[in-house]
């Protein structure tokens, strides 16, 4: 799998998104399980009862985060879609319609033809290194075990929830930091910038940063 590097190719395009736009690599933008044209989980709940998103019609939802996309993102951003992005196949026509460079991590959600996505995405990957952010990108969370050369895992597949760490084989309340779950639920059903990542994982305690020589992955 080809090793992805933050440099001054990732620089790309003079189009600014509407909103506010970060500096620092905010041309560089994450997110994962969009799960458009997906009737079921706009019924899904979160474990306190309430509804996980705040939609109930798919149709609806779609547009709201086709929208909400598109003011984030500008058309030559580069966007890592991290898995799920489509669940009804009457969807996919959507994918045209979001503004940004796209590469898509299958998740496993992602189950139609290889054909059905490659118009709508420069590349199709099962996971991304970036060595200039020291982190891998997965749509399930990394076993622990292979986190050795990386500080940081962002990945989707969880929606509300996080990997939380744990204590004598039991999870405890604490967030691992070696974790950042980049599912639409968490980031306001729209694209997050890298550098918002970043700053969420710091914050979190976490340490972006690859560990030891990164050779045997180029």
């Amino acid at each position: 799998m080809a090793e992805h590097s933050l440099g001054k190719g990732e620089v790309a395009g003079p189009i600014p998104a509407k909103g506010t736009r970060k500096k620092k690599m905010a041309n560089i933008f994450l997110i994962s399980d969009t799960h458009f044209g997906h009737a079921g989980v706009c019924k899904f709940t979160r474990e306190d009862g309430t509804k996980l998103r705040p939609w109930t019609d798919p149709d609806e939802m779609d547009e709201a985060m086709i929208k909400s996309w598109n003011e984030t993102v500008g058309p030559a951003d580069k966007v890592y879609h991290l898995g799920d992005v489509v669940i009804n196949r009457k969807a996919l026509k959507i994918l045209h319609r979001l503004n940004g460079d796209k590469v898509l991590v299958k998740g496993n959600h992602d189950i139609f033809r290889l054909e059905d996505y490659t118009p709508h995405f420069r590349d199709i990957r099962a996971y991304v290194v970036m060595t200039g952010a020291g982190i891998i990108m997965s749509h399930i969370p990394l076993h622990e075990d292979s986190h050795g050369r990386f500080g940081l895992n962002v990945h989707g597949h969880l929606h509300e929830k996080r990997v939380m760490l744990r204590h004598g084989g039991k999870p405890t309340v604490r967030i691992d930091p070696r974790y950042h779950c980049v599912c639409v639920e968490q980031t306001d059903f729209r694209p997050i910038s890298l550098d918002e990542v970043l700053e969420r994982s710091r914050a979190e305690g976490g340490k972006p940063g690859m560990q030891g020589a990164v050779s045997n992955w180029k």
